[in-house]
């Protein structure tokens, strides 16, 4: 039996003060040993990661030797986790990364679709563009796998069928880093063609949480964290300093993820995953230690019905009573955090109340 969302795990939108929507929200918050510190409604809740999961398929590309061998920069590898918004310099760069390889367009196992940013969009339809593969937000991804498939010595043509050694490489890495709790994890097909895991939400904070601790034990040269050798530790490090670094092609223009990045400068990143799926790295501090926290922290966050805009006041309002970062870094993304509502006219609406609070577990 699902456990009971509490009365308040909730974030409501209204209307005149009547209730117009009440989005449950569930969280997870897991530090680098594995130990759930606090939750939302169900911490175990089975949920698909989709584009949360890049930063670990990015990991499974990284072990192939795929990166050396194509000579991929940390510019290219931050747009193999982004969800990017189909700007200029997002297609320009996927396009360097397939010559890079050695591959065309046509390779690509992924379709287009409307970008992800209505400015690009706009252009779009003003020029009668039609986008192809290329402009998929998951393109940077996709040339990763076929350039991973290709270090395997495989054939790069099926390399988003789940039976390829290069998805048998990402389901492995999934599973080494899971440990004991590996058999918790399903598959299903993502929007892009390719497989996505689903396990329970506190897996994924944990994933997360590896992610930011790989940089704290490079930067501070002590031992190598839980069930990762010294290589793996490097490259996760690798993953958190590249979304870090080049926030701009993990999203794009006034995106979530991008501004997020840049405004805590190296404390924490964060991906998002379709369908209001949301993955954050966060190095250790003295914030984390004051939660409790052995080392760097991951959190999961899940809308239940897959509302973006109010998944972003979700992550926002977690991190605001988790005290995460200052209060000016905060403060600086309250657009995201106490969004206004407007109609056509410009006349405020109504409100967006977070009625959910962090529990300790």
């Amino acid at each position: 039996m699902q456990p009971k969302l509490e009365r308040n795990d909730f974030v409501i939108s209204d209307r005149g003060g009547v209730v117009e929507n009440r989005h449950a929200i569930h969280a997870s918050v897991v530090d680098a040993a594995g130990k759930l510190l606090f939750a939302v409604g169900d911490p175990g809740r089975m949920t698909l990661a989709r584009s949360a999961a890049k930063p670990i398929q990015a990991l499974a590309i990284l072990e192939t030797g795929a990166c050396d061998q194509f000579g991929f920069d940390d510019a290219d590898l931050a747009l193999m986790c982004a969800s990017h918004s189909s700007e200029d310099k997002h297609i320009a760069r996927a396009r360097s990364m397939l010559r890079k390889v050695g591959a065309e367009e046509t390779d690509l196992r992924c379709g287009g679709h409307m970008a992800l940013s209505d400015v690009v969009n706009r252009a779009w339809i003003k020029d009668d563009f039609v986008p192809t593969a290329i402009c998929n937000n998951c393109s940077g991804k996709h040339a990763g796998m076929l350039a991973g498939a290709k270090a395997l010595g495989s054939d790069m043509k099926d390399y988003h069928m789940p039976t390829h050694p290069m998805q048998l490489q990402v389901r492995r890495i999934f599973t080494e880093l899971c440990g004991p709790d590996k058999d918790t994890f399903l598959w299903a097909l993502d929007g892009c063609n390719l497989p996505a895991p689903a396990c329970p939400l506190f897996m994924l904070a944990k994933l997360y949480a590896l992610l930011a601790a790989s940089s704290d034990v490079v930067e501070n040269n002590t031992t190598t964290q839980n069930g990762c050798d010294q290589i793996r530790t490097s490259y996760l490090n690798r993953i958190f300093q590249a979304m870090s670094r080049y926030p701009e092609y993990v999203g794009g223009e006034g995106r979530f993820c991008t501004e997020l990045a840049k405004t805590f400068q190296g404390i924490l990143i964060g991906k998002l995953g379709a369908d209001g799926c949301y993955g954050l790295s966060i190095r250790e501090s003295k914030q984390t230690q004051n939660l409790g926290a052995k080392g760097a922290i991951g959190i999961s966050v899940k809308v239940e019905d897959g509302n973006i805009n109010i998944l972003y006041v979700a992550v926002m309002e977690i991190l605001e009573q988790l005290q995460i970062g200052t209060p000016e870094m905060r403060d600086a993304l309250s657009h995201f955090h106490l969004p206004k509502l407007f109609n056509t006219v410009g006349s405020l609406t109504g409100h967006i109340s977070r009625l959910f609070r962090v529990r300790s577990v």
